[in-house]
């Protein structure tokens, strides 16, 4: 059987595995296959940030690779995510940019690894992690204005009336569409992520016979076809490992953002 032939087939197969399939339980109630691997990056968190404490606290000077890198990161969310964004008021708000970065960094890395399914994967979890965003700014811009000074402040003073009535209507509802543009840019990108790297996958499997069998003359274009799917799905990795490191970037860069607004008005 030609090889394309089966495209088809394995793809129907690829997209029915990003479905929601219980392992425990049923998928309304029971622990799904993504969340048993946003637990797993929980975990795997956990580990490096344990491991990376323990390696740190025997030496003032950082030391090693693992270290170093580590502490790269930890410094890069400080200094690119907080401090230059929120400016005097990052102290208070770096707990909860750099929690909310390693997060997604570490569900996406996990995304990577070839039949893993993180959480980020799921528009459930991205919408829960936007929640936790928009709840997290909007109590930032209550606890700093009060209540009613937060709804007051979605009008920018010095607007008469009707025009400051629609302008507020306006900004309620951008302030509301943040929630869900979060939820679906960090969804949509590694959702689309995993299914061209499953696709490429499916492409190198299928060519892969004739690199085996590449001894054979009449198998060498076949092979060369193998190789060259095979190194686009080496690129394609790669790639990916950049979007998932610019996805976890820009969601918490982007709370920052929404941080900052509530903080200067």
């Amino acid at each position: 059987m030609d090889a394309l032939s089966k495209l088809p087939e394995e793809m129907d197969a690829l997209i029915n595995s990003f479905m929601s399939q219980a392992i425990v339980g049923d998928t309304t109630v029971g622990l799904t296959q993504y969340i048993f691997w946003m637990c797993v990056a929980i975990a795997l968190l956990f580990v490096v940030i344990f491991a990376f404490k323990k390696k740190q606290a025997k030496s003032l000077v950082p030391q090693g690779f693992f270290v170093n890198g580590v502490e790269y990161v930890i410094e890069f969310a400080r200094d690119d995510m907080c401090k230059s964004i929120l400016g005097d008021t990052w102290k208070k708000h770096f707990p909860f940019i750099a929690s909310l970065f390693f997060f997604i960094l570490f569900n996406d890395i996990v995304g990577i690894i070839p039949g893993c399914h993180p959480g980020t994967g799921t528009m459930g979890v991205t919408a829960a992690l936007a929640l936790v965003s928009f709840v997290y700014f909007i109590a930032v811009g209550v606890k700093r204005m009060g209540p009613l000074g937060y709804i007051k402040s979605l009008a920018p003073e010095g607007v008469s009336f009707p025009m400051n009535a629609l302008v507020w209507v306006i900004e309620l509802f951008s302030t509301f569409l943040r929630l869900v543009t979060l939820a679906v840019r960090l969804f949509c990108n590694m959702f689309a992520g995993h299914v061209v790297m499953g696709a490429f996958a499916i492409l190198a499997s299928l060519f892969f016979e004739p690199l085996l069998q590449s001894f054979a003359v009449s198998a060498v274009p076949g092979a060369a076809v193998s190789i060259f799917w095979v190194v686009i799905l080496i690129v394609i990795y790669m790639v990916e490992i950049l979007v998932a490191a610019i996805q976890a970037y820009v969601f918490t860069l982007l709370s920052a953002v929404y941080i900052q607004l509530v903080e200067s008005e």
